[in-house]
């Protein structure tokens, strides 16, 4: 049977078509898009009030710390094992089976992971030591890493618990409110932490304002965890009691089963981690402020993964399972292959707009208060080595959960360790003559290496099945929306040059003084931003390019929805 849509069997559902995958990303996408929002907003605070020094590189790091912790054990791994294991359990076991192997999961989960947050709090300074030993050179900036730390561990458990929820209800087919958890975490841990800067500021309470954001950080999990749990009951959890005809909780073999899919992916993880702390080790030695530059550049590069990648990612995890589970092989590489074209619709313009955009964008998003031009131009620099790897970044995103629903959990293991292996040589390299914008580009050029890895994997995986999927498949479409991209971004360049000229700050400042500036950005970068978008859809529409199409049919089909709900 040959990959393309007009030839595809008539036995593939409805349910199984790319628009449904694209409908189900969406959802998520415009959930987590506001999510990323708030998540520059909070960024956005950490500059006009800390700027890119001392604390802010503390915080980062104590951040940092159960931020590993929620890797290894959440996101990762975890969901990538329970939402196959949930989906093939409901369709070959019912739903009460289902429902009592994600209760089992959930305190299982909790109850371990709280106890790991304990020990990180009473081994916070050894932690922090191995992360930035060389804090300790700045009298404080040590201490105040390890106080921050231990305030932000509990982050780690109420984060590991909202995963495993959004997880089971990505499963159960509901992908708004799982990802609006994270828009409501940015929003709690904002707030909170500017509430606290506020009362620090007000009643002159001698400790520095900044712990007041670490407070925020597990606010925000605590409710991006909780606010899940009515939609869970909703969905059909409840308490489920043992029966007599199931096996006691420590020799459930669903739990056993998610556990030796779960270790495979840690060890691959923990080799991620590695690279991590070396990176910011090296980072450290680059001297104040290059954690928070990279940190800055990292996140404004995480917006376009966080809203599409992931978006993506998490409805061909739980479609893909299904359809595996049905052995339906030639739907789910279509699936794939539809999945991964979406990723470079979207990710590869965006990866052009960043590196083409980066200082006008940083200027915008965080030049003011505290944090000054030479900032903002290193963390431009940053920035552009890590759109490097952006689409790379989204394409393994997609590609590991699709080898765990595919039931091959040794893939990514051994892709991980591989990029590990290549992302610390090439930084150790590349940190002497570059510094630090070195790092970023080493960690893209191993994004890369680990993505084509993983794709080729797959191929290899899929035809072992009697599948047709080829890698070669994608070229075309990558080569297409490359091109695409970079004739996007040489006209957004061009045009933002010319408004530079027509539109300087200095015109907008004379009139409204300092606010004037902020205008003046915000002008310009609108600007180029529809500019690239209306390219992208009239590129989609002369070149037929059948994602961009989709996302067009979708966005028109919600707006006469709008109209016609507001005539009636």
């Amino acid at each position: 049977m040959s990959l393309k849509e007009t030839e595809l069997s008539p036995s593939i559902s409805k349910a199984d078509s790319g628009p449904s995958v694209l409908k189900a990303a969406g959802a998520m996408g415009f959930a987590t898009l506001m999510s990323r929002v708030l998540g520059l907003v909070r960024e956005q605070v950490f500059a006009y009030f800390f700027g890119a020094g001392n604390f802010t590189d503390a915080f980062n790091i104590a951040f940092r710390i159960p931020n590993l912790f929620r890797d290894l054990f959440a996101e990762g791994a975890m969901s990538a094992s329970l939402v196959p294991t949930f989906t093939q359990t409901r369709e070959k076991e019912g739903e009460r089976r289902a429902w009592r192997i994600a209760g089992l999961v959930f305190r299982c989960l909790f109850v371990f992971v709280a106890l790991l947050s304990l020990l990180g709090i009473v081994f916070a300074p050894a932690l922090v030591n191995l992360y930035a030993s060389a804090f300790k050179q700045i009298p404080g900036k040590f201490e105040i890493t390890v106080l921050m730390t231990r305030i932000m561990f509990p982050f780690f458990p109420l984060v590991a618990l909202a995963a495993a929820f959004m997880g089971v209800l990505n499963a159960s087919g509901a992908f708004f409110l799982p990802a609006f958890s994270s828009a409501l975490f940015n929003l709690t841990s904002v707030g909170v932490g500017l509430a606290g800067v506020g009362l620090v500021s007000y009643f002159r309470w001698e400790f520095q304002p900044i712990i007041a954001m670490a407070i925020g950080v597990v606010a925000g999990g605590a409710v991006q965890a909780f606010v899940q749990l009515p939609l869970l009951r909703k969905k059909g959890y409840r308490w489920i009691p043992r029966a007599e005809s199931d096996p006691e909780w420590q020799k459930e073999p669903r739990l056993k089963q998610i556990l030796g899919m779960m270790l495979p992916g840690m060890v691959g993880l923990a080799a991620t981690q590695v690279s991590l702390l070396v990176n910011t080790v090296l980072a450290t030695s680059q001297g104040p402020g290059a954690v928070s530059w990279l940190n800055y550049a990292f996140r404004l590069m995480q917006f376009p993964i966080g809203v599409f990648g992931v978006s993506v990612a998490s409805a061909t995890l739980s479609r893909i399972s299904a359809q595996w589970a049905r052995n339906e092989v030639d739907q789910a590489e279509v699936t794939l292959i539809r999945s991964m074209k979406t990723v470079f619709a979207i990710n590869l313009p965006a990866s052009v707009g960043l590196a083409v955009l980066g200082i006008p964008i940083i200027e915008l998003i965080f030049q003011y208060g505290r944090l000054y031009a030479e900032d903002a131009h290193a963390i431009a620099l940053a920035l552009v080595m890590y759109s490097i790897g952006l689409t790379a970044y989204s394409s393994v995103k997609v590609l590991v959960p699709a080898s765990y629903a595919f039931g091959n959990t040794r893939l990514p293991v051994i892709s991980s360790i591989l990029s590990v292996v290549i992302t610390i040589s090439l930084n150790l390299i590349m940190i002497r003559p570059f510094g630090y914008w070195g790092l970023a580009l080493g960690t893209s050029l191993a994004a890369i290496f680990n993505a084509i890895f993983l794709l080729f994997s797959i191929q290899k995986l899929i035809r072992e099945k009697g599948g047709q999927f080829k890698a070669s498949h994608l070229l075309g479409p990558f080569c297409k929306y490359l091109a695409v991209a970079g004739g996007m971004g040489a006209l957004v360049w061009i045009t933002h040059w010319g408004l530079l000229i027509g539109l300087p700050n200095s015109l907008f400042s004379e009139l409204m003084g300092s606010f004037g500036i902020l205008v003046a950005r915000l002008i310009r970068v609108s600007i180029v931003v529809f500019e690239g978008a209306a390219i992208l859809l009239i590129a989609g529409k002369i070149f037929r390019l059948n994602e961009i199409l989709e996302i067009i049919e979708i966005f028109e089909k919600r707006v006469k929805n709008k109209v016609r709900l507001k005539r009636t």
